[in-house]
């Protein structure tokens, strides 16, 4: 690991004006490249004290070996040159923006002689011009067979042309009318050419212009009384239009724009874009990236612009359609002014980078959110789920924390409470990388106030190992465990509650979590489960008795699992929390009502489950549950009306948010 300071350069040696810059390892390889408006203000960051540093950006300058830079005159130059050096190097620091699937396009050769439309997958190529893409390979050739009876154009591939043009014959879809066969001379290349500019036009959006003009030369046949051409015209117009419906006006003004939307962790974040033009989603892509480098909402924004954008080449060099005039993103861009102008260099034309905050096109952003949501847990259950990556994970955890072969049962602690009330800690078991759910525990910590509050985690920590532990010993006792089978419930065939150990126990929290179980493991005489603690705020893995934290690579298999054994902690904890906050709530709204016992109160917890729940129901909806009379009912309904509304708390942090009543989500239980 290098130190900084040895490659340092002097202040005065860097330039104040913009520039790009590269950092090198040992080896000479470019590992990261980034721009700045003032050279020396922003190289002048990276060598301050490391602990002030993001961790990723720590491991970058602790990586390298030499810092270079390249002035240039403006912004725009800057955010070219860096567009060029990453692409030409793959710095490993920066972000990378990968296809969560290779996108079919249609595409137009409109650089041959006789141009083809065909389903295209791949980088871009110079002299084609590309439509799309599309989710499904069978949804271009669909659009494509519809269209081929309006737009005769050849779709065949080169071989099977020159073949036809040898024999004098043209190919199937000559003789249905579904090709102008240039191959035997039917057109012209230049007639040809006439009918791709047709179907080109078509296609990037101006439809209304060519459909109105069908629909005169259509009357002016049927005046004419060219009945068979106004028939084929009639038809031609039936087949444009199905085409049309299967692409839905999502704005109404016909705008040109491409929406983008993020969906972002720790670790990686997913980007979705719908590609609008006429107002009709014409084409959707999404990528997922790796956070190598530190870097926010507005960061990431920039970066895949530049990746989108910066590569899209077209016949002439740039191609027009592929930069609208509107882009929608949900976070401007830090460097906004020299985006705009980049982007307007490489369109041609205006282009206006904005939020969208009201209307159909905040609407749409939140569809495109949606998508980008789904496609980030999409991705991470397809790499949870995969076998090699779970080897991978357990494998490289085993090593980093210096365990002797991979833990195959995995315990995760979290503690929950809300301003120290209802303190509760829940138990997630992962099995070979897999989350356990009837494994899963909740305790209700014993050790509070005599109104449930107590805000000391660590003395909570302490408790639950204990209680998990002691059963587990206990367990072990009365069955005189001898083999696998002595874990079964002799009744039941099922395992007892906490019959088997784990070989990994990971704490939610730093270095005073970890030192709590590990008395309580100690305490117990428990030397053979490693325990380790996951802190949040920069993902340090924490061991006993360390005075530093290990830190895995952001890009670590093993810390994906980590995080995912945490985050699904967490989420039951907090599930189980609001459970017993909103039980605890009705219990002691109910408190003061006349006549109504224990018994009565927990008839009316077991039907509403939820005092939200409880407070939206009418008196003839009370008066339901047994043992509640009409009278009972009204004055509980009273009593409820009086009081306040209770404070929403999300469900993610348990923070109380601003109003509203108190929520519940999908996962409660």
């Amino acid at each position: 690991m290098a130190d900084p300071a040895t490659y340092r350069p002097k202040t005065g040696e860097i330039p104040t004006s913009p520039g790009v810059y590269k950092f090198r390892d040992p080896h000479g390889r470019v590992i990261y490249v980034g721009k700045a408006k003032n050279l020396r203000s922003r190289l002048s960051s990276y060598f301050q004290d490391l602990a002030n540093l993001h961790v990723r950006t720590q491991t970058m300058v602790t990586t390298a070996a030499a810092v270079e830079w390249t002035t240039v005159s403006t912004e725009v130059e800057a955010l070219q040159l860096e567009y060029t050096w990453i692409k030409q190097f793959e710095p490993r620091f920066n972000v990378k923006y990968r296809d969560d699937k290779s996108y079919p396009s249609l595409a137009v050769t409109v650089g041959e002689e006789y141009p083809r439309a065909q389903v295209m997958r791949g980088p871009k190529r110079t002299g084609v011009r590309y439509f799309g893409p599309y989710s499904h390979a069978w949804a271009i050739r669909e659009t494509l067979d519809s269209l081929l009876r309006v737009f005769p154009i050849r779709t065949c591939s080169s071989g099977v042309f020159k073949r036809a043009a040898q024999t004098g014959r043209p190919c199937l879809l000559g003789y249905i009318g579904k090709c102008s066969a240039p191959c035997v001379g039917r057109v012209s290349a230049e007639e040809h050419r006439e009918i791709v500019e047709d179907f080109v036009t078509f296609m990037a959006g101006r439809t209304d212009r060519y459909i109105k003009g069908l629909e005169e030369e259509m009357k002016e046949a049927a005046k004419d009384l060219e009945f068979e051409k106004a028939a084929r015209l009639r038809d031609d117009l039936q087949a444009l239009r199905q085409t049309l419906e299967k692409n839905a006006v999502v704005l109404g003004d016909g705008t040109d724009a491409d929406v983008i939307a993020l969906a972002e962790d720790s670790l990686e974040a997913a980007v979705q874009v719908f590609h609008v033009r006429g107002g009709r989603i014409r084409g959707q892509r999404g990528w997922v990236v790796d956070r190598v480098e530190d870097v926010d909402t507005a960061g990431l924004v920039e970066h895949f612009m530049q990746q989108l954008y910066g590569s899209e080449q077209g016949e002439q060099g740039v191609d027009t359609e592929t930069v609208p005039r509107e882009i929608l993103v949900p976070e401007l861009p830090g460097s906004l002014e020299a985006i705009t102008e980049w982007l307007a260099e490489r369109r041609g034309a205006k282009v206006e980078v904005r939020v969208p905050k009201r209307g159909d096109k905040a609407a749409l952003m939140e569809t495109v959110a949606q998508n980008a949501k789904q496609a980030l847990v999409l991705h991470k259950t397809r790499r949870a789920s995969d076998l090699t990556t779970r080897s991978v994970a357990l494998g490289e955890l085993a090593e980093a924390i210096g365990m002797d072969q991979a833990p195959l049962r995995i315990e995760c602690y979290d503690i929950s409470h809300l301003q120290g009330t209802n303190v509760v800690a829940s138990m997630v078991v992962f099995e070979d990388g897999l989350p356990r759910k009837s494994e899963y525990r909740r305790f209700t910590i014993k050790g509070s106030d005599e109104n449930g509050a107590t805000n000391d985690d660590v003395r909570n920590m302490h408790e639950v190992i204990t209680r998990r532990f002691k059963a587990f010993l206990k367990e072990q006792e009365e069955e005189k465990l001898i083999d696998a089978e002595s874990y079964l419930n002799a009744g039941t065939g099922e395992r007892k509650k906490f019959a088997y150990p784990p070989q990994l126990v990971v704490v939610d929290g730093g270095q005073p979590q970890v030192a709590a179980a590990a008395r309580a493991l100690a305490d117990l005489e428990i030397s053979d489960v490693t325990l380790v603690g996951l802190a949040k705020r920069l993902e340090e893995v924490w061991l006993p008795d360390d005075d530093d934290p290990v830190l895995l690579p952001r890009s670590s298999e093993g810390l994906y699992l980590l995080q995912r054994v945490r985050d699904e902690a967490h989420r039951f904890g907090i599930a189980f929390h609001r459970q017993k906050r909103s039980k605890s709530m009705v219990a002691s709204a109910l408190d003061d009502v006349p006549g109504l016992g224990e018994v009565r109160r927990k008839a009316l917890l077991a039907h509403f489950g939820t005092l939200r729940k409880l407070r939206a129901a009418q008196v003839a909806e009370i008066a339901e549950v047994p043992g509640i009379g009409p009278a009972t009912a009204l004055q509980i309904h009273s009593a409820l009306a009086e009081l306040p509304a209770s404070r929403a708390v999300n469900a993610a942090t348990g923070e109380i948010l601003e109003g509203g009543e108190s929520r519940t989500g999908p996962d409660e239980e």
